[in-house]
Formats: structure tokens, sequence, C-alpha cells
């Protein structure tokens, strides 16, 4: 006994024991040190905010409709507003041809873009304004050429009757086209125009090489000029003097000679009366008489209208055979 009154124990005995606890009391505390500072560590929770359940259409919609679709709903939006603000500010055309030249200098750069272009057919048009008018300039690319766009475009031109456009890749164009011919001068309201042989109307009339041409007047004169001038045709003596075809109330046609005479044919059997007056220049020069008008409407008799100066010259011959036969009768 020690002098506490306590038993002694050797240390010899207690060192095993008191190691252990020791380790055992330190495991304890490391293990409430690591665990402490785990728990420091955690995120603190959201506080929870007290709201009221959404409704059932709000959740059906959270439930069913895909993932993302509010930012597609916005890029919807933004893309919509942008393409109203174009539309509003009137930039569609500069929008697309925007995106046309980009798509064609892409497509250019590997390798598309157009060397060469052979136009056949064309008489009146140059190349340039085959190209011009078809939509085809340096920045158009093969690739992205539309042949059937570029055929509407040509047949629109009046001059152009039918187009065929082949791509022949990389880089080489190919346009046919048949163009229409002037067929004749055609005059309506003091306006002078170049038109085809259906009509169509190919150009204002502002060049001395369509002079030679034929001249029809008045309205529908455009579309019924090919079966008259046809008929005409058959007697060069009336064709090579007349100056001009004239289309009286969409019905019938007025000859107006070079010389200022005019003829009235009739409605019906034209042929018939443009043989009748043939035969009558040949046998009795009636385009060389002194007279100013033939009216040939009625089918059973032709009539004449002197001019002013043969009429007087008439009228003098009369009295003077009228006063020799007085004075023959006294």
């Amino acid at each position: 006994m020690d002098g506490a009154g306590r038993l002694t124990r050797s240390p010899r005995s207690l060192g095993p024991q008191a190691d252990l606890k020791a380790a055992a009391i330190g495991a304890v505390v490391l293990l409430r040190e690591y665990l402490a500072r785990r728990r420091n560590r955690r995120p603190a929770k959201p506080p929870v905010i007290d709201r009221e359940p959404p409704n059932r259409f709000i959740l059906m919609v959270e439930r069913y409709l895909p993932r993302r679709v509010g930012l597609a709903a916005t890029l919807a939006i933004l893309l919509g507003s942008a393409g109203f603000g174009i539309v509003k500010g009137g930039h569609v055309d500069e929008f697309i041809t925007t995106l046309s030249d980009t798509r064609n200098a892409l497509a250019n750069a590997a390798g598309f873009r157009i060397t060469t272009v052979a136009i056949n057919g064309r008489k009146q048009l140059s190349q340039d304004e085959v190209l011009a008018v078809g939509g085809v300039n340096g920045r158009s690319s093969l690739l992205f050429l539309d042949a059937a766009t570029v055929r509407d475009r040509l047949k629109a031109n009046p001059w152009i009757a039918d187009a065929t456009i082949l791509k022949l890749y990389p880089g080489r164009l190919q346009i046919d086209i048949v163009e229409r011919t002037a067929f004749a001068l055609w005059q309506q309201d003091g306006r002078l125009s170049v038109i085809a042989s259906d009509g169509a109307v190919l150009e204002p009339y502002v060049s001395r090489r369509f002079l030679n041409l034929p001249l029809v007047v008045g309205k529908g004169a455009d579309t019924r000029a090919r079966d008259f001038l046809a008929l005409l045709d058959r007697y060069p003596q009336v064709r090579s003097v007349t100056k001009a075809a004239i289309f009286v109330g969409e019905r019938r046609w007025n000859l107006r000679l070079k010389d200022g005479l005019d003829i009235r044919l009739p409605e019906n059997d034209v042929g018939n009366a443009l043989a009748a007056l043939s035969k009558l220049d040949k046998e009795d020069h009636l385009f060389s008489r002194d007279i100013v008008a033939v009216d040939m409407r009625l089918p059973d008799r032709l009539s004449v209208q002197l001019s002013e100066e043969a009429g007087k010259a008439r009228d003098e011959l009369f009295k003077d055979k009228k006063s020799k036969k007085k004075a023959g009768d006294a």
C-alpha cells in the first residue's frame, strides 16, 4: 500500500492496459472530430418557402412537356421578333440577297464557281442582256443556281419564246434560247411598238432597224395582223403600194396606200375584194387615178371618191356639157 492507503501496482503489470485504453480514447476523439468536420462541410439546406400548390394545368405542363422547351420557346420568340423586324423594316430582299450571296460564296470557295457560259440562239439580245435577265452574275455559283428559275425569268422577256438551261459541273453553264422575230409595227393611241407574229409586244419602236416592217394600226390589230398580212401577200400588186393596214372597229380592215389613197375593205370575202382591187389597178390603173378613197364594203358595188381638184374638174366638165347641150337644143 502507498501512503494514501491505495494498493500499489507495479508498472509492469499496468502498462499494456493503459496503452490500449489511451489508444481507444484517442481513436474516439479523432472519429468525433472527423465527423464534426464532415458535418460542417455539408451545404446548408435551403429554407423551405411555403407556397400554394400549382394548379392542375401547370402540373400537366411540367410533367408532359419535353425538357428545355423553355429554351426552345425563347429562341423561337427571338427569331420571330427578328423576322418581324426584317419584314416591318422592308429589308426582306436585302436579307434574302445576303443569304444567297453567303451560300454562293461558300460554294464558289468549294470549286463550283461559274467559269464558262455558252449562250446559243441569241440574235437580238446580247450575252450580257441574257445573263442579266436570267439573274446570273459574278457571285452566282453553279451548285445553287436554280435552272427552273433562270428559265422562267428568261421566258418572261418578250424577245425570248423558250429557253433551256444546262448545268455542267463543276463550272460550266449552257443557255439555249429561242428568240421571237420582229414581225410588224403596231400603232395604238399614238404609241408605236414592235410586235411578234403572235402579237407579243417586243419593245417600243426606237430603232430604225425596224423601219421596213409593215405597219398595222388600231385596237386588236396586233393579234389579227399575221393572218391579214399573209392574205395581203398573195396580191403583191396591192401589197407593194400599201403603207399601213388599219383595223376598224375590231371587225374589218382599211388600207392606206403610200400616195394617201384609202381602200375600205369589206368585213367578209376580203380575198375576193383584194383580187378585184388588184385587177382594177392592172387594167384601169386605179391607184394612179386622182381619187382619195375606194369603198368596197358593199358586195355588189364599188364606190370611188374623187379628190377635191378632180371633183371641181368633173363639175366643170358637166357644166360645159350642159351648156353645150342647151345651145344645141336652141
